[in-house]
């Protein structure tokens, strides 16, 4: 077995090194069942150093130029080699529990894919609030998140990876697709609980309550029209780091 472990990656330079080191122990769970693992960058047109630190943590990276996460996550899909792949952003930290869960999962022979509940760093009641609605409605919908997502990596170009008309909220459109093949072909998708992902929490003080809020009721009321357009979906892409 092989997993490729996929993190994309745009100005991350001030958390990539400590989130991979996360990735490399955390993998001591498949190297104890004597898994193959291979860890993959995908440089999302950086301008800082997030390419070389990747490099010299001994990651294979690969470079998409247009600033898209599904775009990028699909870029180093497309380098890897293992039978499953993990998704995982580049400003969180997985456990080793975490990646022992994922392993059980893909024994039992039951699941095709999954993501995990996930964990905010920091000190932030609201940001708590939020992330725990979004794990409850992760477990009930079998959303997985963006920051994890694991699956057959048949399973994923079978769906043709993720969409590159959307700016954010990718995830959940894969997911709509994921599982209506997961249910042709008799198996499950799995939400993990037991272990949740940490991810940072740099969303909350870098961007206003105001600036989330305008976002959130101008895709309501347009339709989900501006996660097409990456100027509306400055959260993630303006370089704010």
């Amino acid at each position: 077995m092989k997993i490729s472990i996929v993190v994309p990656a745009f100005n991350e330079e001030k958390l990539i090194s400590e989130s991979l080191q996360s990735i490399h122990d955390a993998a001591s769970a498949f190297s104890a069942l004597q898994w193959e693992t291979e860890l993959i960058v995908c440089d999302n047109n950086s301008t800082d150093q997030t390419a070389e630190l990747a490099r010299r943590a001994g990651a294979k990276v690969v470079f998409e130029p247009v600033n898209q996460i599904g775009r990028a996550r699909n870029a180093g899909a497309a380098s890897a080699t293992g039978d499953w792949l993990i998704f995982i952003d580049a400003d969180s930290q997985p456990s080793a529990g975490l990646f022992s869960e994922v392993a059980c999962a893909i024994q039992t022979g039951k699941y095709l894919a999954g993501g995990s509940t996930v964990k905010l760093a920091g000190n932030y009641p609201v940001g708590r609030a939020i992330t725990g609605a979004w794990n409850v409605l992760s477990r009930i919908q079998k959303w997985g998140p963006g920051s994890f997502i694991f699956c057959e990596r048949e399973v994923f170009q079978a769906l043709g990876g993720f969409s590159q008309e959307l700016f954010a909220s990718e995830e959940l459109e894969f997911f709509r697709r994921l599982k209506k093949l997961v249910k042709r072909r008799g198996k499950k998708i799995i939400i993990l609980t037991k272990h949740p992902l940490l991810t940072s929490a740099r969303k909350m003080h870098l961007y206003s309550p105001w600036e989330h809020l305008r976002f959130l009721i101008g895709t309501v009321l347009r339709i989900g029209k501006p996660l097409r357009n990456r100027q509306q979906c400055f959260i993630w892409y303006d370089g704010r780091r």
